[in-house]
């Protein structure tokens, strides 16, 4: 169970999205540790769900499913100021040498954007399921296994990802930070109009 949890983790990490932009953007702005702390942060609420997955929480579940849609118009408000703050950041600290990291800012954003997110309940179930891990009383031993992997997993590829990603920092340019910048900003702000526009079409249908 731990082994099949770290590679769910790991493969779940691995999806590129506007998390996985965020711990690009800030190891190519911070450093490595500021990326990887942005992806721990992920890394924790993917665990959190896949705990009240694989424990059989059903009552915790049903409520964040029953408030998806506000929560995913928080989700896509802040993944819109994201995108913004972004988009018009400015990398003159960086090109002089003066770079201030927030470590508990990068990690509190990134598990507030993943934790916005109810319907990984519904991914994990569905994995959980098809790996043939149902949650019984006599088997919370082997979810905490199936958690633990999980949550491993995601940080292993949070780890690579910002270690890889590291390397190109030194070879940036003043010029290639405002690049990656503009170009980071567009994309997260284009995953907060998706959201949005997903928001506002299931209360159009309810209604």
């Amino acid at each position: 169970m731990f082994i099949k949890g770290f590679i769910l983790g790991f493969s779940i990490a691995a999806i590129v999205g506007p998390i996985a932009l965020l711990c690009i953007r800030r190891t190519l702005a911070m450093g490595r540790l500021s990326g990887f702390i942005s992806g721990l942060g992920a890394a924790t609420a993917g665990a959190v769900y896949a705990s009240i997955a694989a424990l059989g929480l059903t009552a915790i579940s049903g409520l964040l499913l029953n408030y998806q849609h506000i929560l995913q118009l928080v989700g896509g408000l802040f993944l819109c100021y994201l995108g913004v703050k972004t988009f018009v950041s400015k990398p003159a600290e960086v090109a002089q040498g003066l770079v201030r990291v927030n470590l508990v800012g990068d990690y509190v954003t990134t598990f507030f954007l993943a934790i916005t997110n109810p319907l990984t309940i519904l991914l994990y179930l569905s994995f959980f399921a098809g790996l043939g891990f149902e949650p019984t009383s006599s088997s919370y031993l082997a979810g905490l296994l199936l958690v633990l992997g999980v949550f491993l997993g995601s940080t292993t590829w949070w780890l690579i990802l910002s270690f890889i990603v590291g390397f190109f920092r030194t070879s940036l340019t003043r010029a290639g930070i405002v690049v990656i910048n503009k170009i980071a900003g567009c994309m997260i702000l284009g995953f907060g109009c998706w959201a949005l526009f997903g928001f506002l079409q299931k209360v159009l249908s309810l209604g």
